[in-house]
């Protein structure tokens, strides 16, 4: 086994680091999730928290790892009676992005069940993880119904599974840990309340901690055990602090004041639920304890809310996490400070149990000077949004997005094969089973009644007479399953002088915003692009992130001509290299425009054979019509003629009482034909 980096060695992320150790000191804290952009430590910490873990006492033998002080009374593998026990380190479990339910939950030991008619549970890792870490990485990417199973597991500190004749129960309490990269995609809302705490790391941009940075990690390459045998005493003395604060946990007393401030602090924030309230207690408490003390104070209760609730202010997908502190400084000061008499501080220091800078460290970049701010939008006297750039050759000013609508759905036609989603019908590998098939390669999900069938008109000449039906490789059949899929949704956006004039930009930005939520909703991939002037360009890659293309659409400048063959040009490329990663992600192309091409030799030619370039590959494609005023040229539903999709103008898109107007989007070249009306609910 590979010596892993000492945790005591990782440089600067205070946050990252307390918000582990709080949950090494009390796994009830419910878990954390670390957000952040590559390359920040996050993996590193993770896996060096699992030597800090005191060893575990368990059952020899018992696969759930059952404690033999207290053993669980309807484990599996019980009872354990009088049952001696063994020490062991406690287990750090990896769930990778493409585990599968099985995998995670356990499941029908299938070979026995067949083999010798009997019911067989085969646990999975959330079994292999009681007692210890449970560390997903990249988790925004984890298909969500396996996010859910896993942090319903974790609230309840156990694992019910109920499935093909199969009803098991058994503990399953750990350390949860998530991290993410934002930029390939947020978690909802409602997966992110699950997790206790959040943290958000970044990369210094203090050039000695840069420095030290790169000398820990060289010095660790050349030669891991004799970095960490330099860590050794400052990792024992760590190990020991939290065993300390462990012992100390029972005894921490939450007192009124510190109790209201907490749920104070909750309303005036108008976190939902209850959830925020019950994690700010426990990790105030477990601050406490850290601190080797027996009460809590105001410090505490300010640290487990900048931990607890910026993750839990979200209301949509594109809001940033985040707290104002002079807000949560005034909520406690209104309410009292913490407890009359708490105990001396302990090892941890300060009030706030060894709390990390409040943004005023090396981390933090200065503010602009005398108060100045040069960023549109954000203070300062900025000139009217839409007004012309000096010097930008007629570009105007970025204008702020309309408010943003619940959109029709849009979907492509046919049946796809893509990563789980909600947006298009496809085969899946979850969602209600259709019929069954052999096998292509690993058998993944048996469809039983159909193996049997298969199996049973040979029981005679393959001598059967035993209870277990005798069962070749050829009977074997794998159910086949339709739900949905996420789609790649590629914006065509018209960023031209002609939408500005109009005064429209902001009305299309909003309606972009809609379909982006919308986007977001589904797990789709979006990519946009944006043409002007005298060419298209791509202003975001296909991505997870739908947050990033909703930044980029609100910094977007208008002004100049309207290539619009340019930009379906930029669309085609785009497409045709996508296909090339991910072949089985189909891709639907939504062109936001008013048909006026201008600019060059024939453009609106140019325009149309660009079109037919998407036509001729099938392409699901839907034209947002920008166009207004009461003399209407239609140059966009002649565009989306071309491209075999369909045209819908602004106020369609959003009207919600013309009933299945934007619906399944076809992609089949047949003109005119481009939504199919079906009853909403079946969507």
């Amino acid at each position: 086994m590979s010596t892993p980096y000492p945790f005591t060695a990782i440089v600067g992320q205070d946050d990252l680091r307390l918000g582990l150790l709080l949950n090494a000191v009390s796994p009830a804290v419910g878990g954390v999730l670390v957000r952040g952009e590559k390359g920040t430590a996050k993996s590193t910490a993770v896996r060096a928290l699992a030597a800090l873990m005191p060893k575990v006492r368990v059952v020899p033998g018992c696969r759930f790892s059952c404690d033999p002080a207290a053993p669980d009374p309807a484990c599996p593998d019980g009872p354990h009676e009088d049952a001696s026990g063994v020490s062991r380190a406690a287990r750090t479990v990896e769930l990778p992005v493409g585990a599968s339910e099985d995998r995670l939950v356990g499941a029908l030991d299938i070979e026995r069940a067949l083999a010798e008619g009997v019911k067989a549970f085969e646990p999975g890792l959330l079994a292999d993880a009681h007692r210890g870490i449970l560390y997903v990485d990249e988790v925004n990417l984890l298909h969500d119904h396996l996010v859910d199973l896993l942090l319903d597991a974790a609230a309840m500190g156990a694992s019910y599974v109920e499935r093909e004749g199969v009803s098991v129960r058994h503990a399953a309490r750990f350390l949860l840990v998530g991290t993410m990269n934002p930029e390939e995609g947020e978690l909802r809302p409602q997966l992110l309340d699950r997790f206790g705490l959040t943290v958000e790391v970044a990369a210094s941009r203090e050039t000695d901690q840069r420095v030290e940075v790169v000398r820990r990690r060289l010095a660790y390459e050349d030669d891991p055990a004799a970095f960490a045998a330099r860590w050794a005493d400052e990792e024992a003395e760590l190990r020991d602090r939290i065993t300390a604060a462990r012992a100390l946990l029972p005894g921490v007393r939450l007192g009124d004041k510190a109790l209201r401030q907490i749920a104070a602090t909750c309303a005036a924030f108008e976190v939902d639920g209850m959830r925020a309230d019950i994690v700010m207690a426990r990790t105030a408490t477990a601050l406490a304890a850290w601190a080797g003390r027996t009460g809590v104070l105001a410090d505490d209760v300010r640290q487990a809310a900048l931990l607890a609730l910026p993750h839990r202010r979200r209301r949509n997908p594109f809001d940033a996490p985040g707290l104002d502190e002079d807000k949560l400084d005034d909520t406690l000061e209104r309410n009292g400070g913490g407890d009359d008499d708490p105990e001396p501080d302990g090892p941890g220091g300060g009030g706030g149990g060894g709390l990390p800078p409040r943004g005023d460290g090396p981390d933090t970049p200065p503010p602009p000077a005398d108060g100045a701010d040069d960023t549109p939008g954000r203070g300062g006297e900025q000139p009217e949004a839409g007004a012309p750039v000096p010097g930008q050759g007629g570009e105007q000013r970025p204008v702020r997005a309309g408010e943003p609508f619940r959109t029709r759905m849009l979907s492509v036609p046919g049946l796809g094969e893509g990563a789980a989603g909600r947006r298009s019908r496809a085969r899946t590998e979850h969602g209600r089973t259709t019929g069954a098939r052999r096998p292509e390669g690993a058998l993944t999900k048996l469809h039983l009644a159909a193996t049997v069938l298969a199996a049973a008109p040979h029981q005679r000449a393959r001598g059967r007479s035993g209870r277990g039906l005798v069962v070749r490789r050829d009977d074997l059949r794998q159910a086949t399953r339709e739900g949905r899929e996420g789609n790649l949704v590629l914006f065509v956006v018209d960023a031209s002088g002609s939408m500005a004039a109009r005064q429209r930009m902001g009305a299309v930005k909003g309606a972009v915003l809609s379909l982006l939520m919308d986007a977001y909703q589904r797990r789709d991939k979006v990519g946009l692009i944006t043409f002007r002037g005298r060419d298209a360009e791509l202003a975001l890659p296909p991505t997870s992130s739908v947050d990033a293309a909703a930044a980029r659409l609100d910094s977007l400048p208008t002004g100049g001509r309207t290539p619009v063959a340019a930009g379906l040009l930029k669309a085609h490329d785009v497409l045709r290299v996508e296909r090339l990663r991910d072949p089985s992600r189909r891709p639907l192309l939504v062109v936001v425009t008013d048909g006026r091409a201008t600019g060059g030799p024939r453009p609106v030619e140019l325009a149309a054979r660009a079109a037919r370039l998407h036509a001729a590959e099938g392409r699901a494609s839907v034209v947002v019509d920008c166009e207004s005023g009461p003399v209407r040229l239609g140059l966009a539903a002649d565009l989306a003629g071309e491209l075999g999709g369909t045209a819908v103008t602004l106020d369609e898109l959003r009207a919600e009482s013309i009933a299945g107007l934007v619906k399944d989007v076809r992609g089949t070249g047949l003109r005119g034909e481009g939504f199919r009306g079906t009853d909403r609910r079946a969507a």
